[in-house]
């Protein structure tokens, strides 16, 4: 490396052992190194100065690396973040990826680790664009800057072939983002195959991701490829992978770690070229203490860990949300778009949308359709509201309380239906709000003979 295009790092440690030793090996590799002992003197070195690469601590006595980054960004947004966290932080760094940093590593540390490390962090980071609200982001729609970051980051993503994970509420677009992302990388040409993991009926989950050949099972009388085949060159999204369950996820984790897997009833391996990008409403950490959900299994899928914020936190976005459907769905009829009144913009904004936007994407179909009317005031706002959930609280109150001895199936079928009736029959809010898995409550809804087609 020539003093020319020598390449410029910051390092801050509190422990002047581990200064030393990181300084005098990028020295020794031509780097250009200033060091930092803690947040604040980290701070005032990134004052009127830009670096390639900034290597910090994440837990310091004044203060944390997140800082470090923070005002390392600010100087200039290219910059490459490294964290360097003791095991117990490793959730503090994890958090600190999805704020931006690129990559953290675990002491001790090997400088060669670090160098390796470094080389892959600082290109991501040159092909990180400047995110601006007319930049092109798919189907997401929305400034906040909450929503930009995550954009951003899952820009920096779609630049290299690794896995990502995308952990978020219901409603926030999680395969809005993996298709962004899909459509942001060299594969955008290549097939986008999307299984969802919660809707597959789990004996035939096997035959559906890696498929069969022909015998395999009753019924199985030709060859079938399954979504990781035809994903090969593109991309395959598993959609609620928390679903997915325990005796398939060692195949799983083969087919993420060789590229490789067998037909169901086949001897004979087959390779694809895919990058595999999962989604999940769960904690899938929370998962494997209880149990759940294997270690390994995660940590191979959780190589970049992307989040979307829920609405509540970017609500200054719900009045381009609420526009942006308004026209959709006018376009959809062949209508005019209508007029939404300031008070009607005000009363969605002081909502809290627990389902976020798919919440409210249906709400304004709801109103579009009923309203009969190109004018949307606070009075559709109240209307539509009072019409949605009085039924159910009058429902509710009227329904006499369960006598002691009453049989527990009626209970829990009882207990099924009003939960059911409260989320207007959204099944991914009413299994988050029983605490059961997707699978678990479609598995009740046929137990109990409740009409499907109520509870979609």
């Amino acid at each position: 490396m020539t003093s020319e295009t020598a390449s410029s790092v910051m390092v801050v440690d509190d422990e002047p052992g581990i200064r030393t030793a990181l300084r005098a090996n990028f020295l020794r590799h031509g780097w250009r190194v200033e060091v930092a002992s803690g947040v604040r003197e980290a701070t005032r070195h990134l004052e009127g100065k830009e670096f390639d690469l900034v290597v910090t601590d994440i837990r310091m006595p004044d203060g944390t690396g997140m800082e470090v980054m923070r005002a390392a960004r600010e100087s200039s947004p290219s910059t490459a973040v490294i964290l360097l966290t003791a095991y117990g932080s490793v959730p503090d760094a994890v958090n600190a990826m999805r704020d931006g940093a690129l990559d953290y590593l675990t002491k001790p540390i090997s400088f060669d680790q670090l160098q390796a490390k470094a080389a892959q962090v600082m290109k991501q980071a040159k092909q990180i664009p400047v995110v601006e609200e007319a930049a092109p982001m798919g189907d997401i729609v929305g400034h906040a800057p909450l929503l930009l970051r995550s954009i951003q980051r899952a820009r920096s993503a779609a630049s290299t072939g690794a896995d990502v994970l995308i952990e978020a509420e219901s409603g926030t677009g999680k395969e809005l983002l993996a298709r962004f992302i899909h459509d942001s990388s060299d594969r955008s040409r290549k097939p986008f195959v999307a299984v969802n993991c919660a809707a597959v009926p789990e004996s035939l989950l096997e035959s559906e991701l890696f498929g069969h050949g022909r015998g395999a099972f009753t019924g199985a009388v030709a060859a079938k490829p399954g979504k990781f085949e035809l994903a090969d060159g593109g991309t395959i999204l598993l959609d609620e992978i928390g679903e997915m369950p325990l005796h398939l996820q060692p195949k799983l984790l083969r087919a993420l770690q060789e590229r490789e897997f067998e037909r169901l009833g086949e001897g004979r391996s087959i390779r694809v070229d895919i990058r595999v990008i999962a989604t999940t409403n769960v904690s899938l950490a929370a998962m494997v203490e209880r149990g759940q959900f294997r270690g390994d299994l995660y940590y191979r899928l959780n190589v970049i860990p992307l989040s979307l914020p829920p609405l509540r936190e970017r609500s200054e976005d719900i009045p381009m949300l609420a526009q942006h459907f308004a026209r959709k769905y006018a376009a959809q009829v062949r209508s005019n778009p209508p007029r939404l009144h300031p008070e009607f913009i005000e009363r969605l904004q002081s909502h809290s949308w627990p389902g976020n936007v798919r919440e409210l994407a249906n709400f304004m179909r709801r109103i579009l359709t009923l309203s009969g009317t190109t004018e949307i005031d606070a009075g559709c706002f109240e209307r539509e509201f009072q019409g949605v959930t009085a039924p159910v609280i009058a429902q509710q109150i009227a329904a006499p309380a369960m006598a002691a001895g009453t049989p527990f199936r009626q209970v829990e079928r009882q207990h099924l239906e009003s939960t059911l009736a409260l989320t207007d029959g959204n099944r991914t809010h009413a299994a988050e709000m029983l605490g059961i898995s997707l699978r678990t409550l479609r598995n009740k809804i046929r137990e109990y003979g409740l009409p499907p087609r109520s509870y979609a």
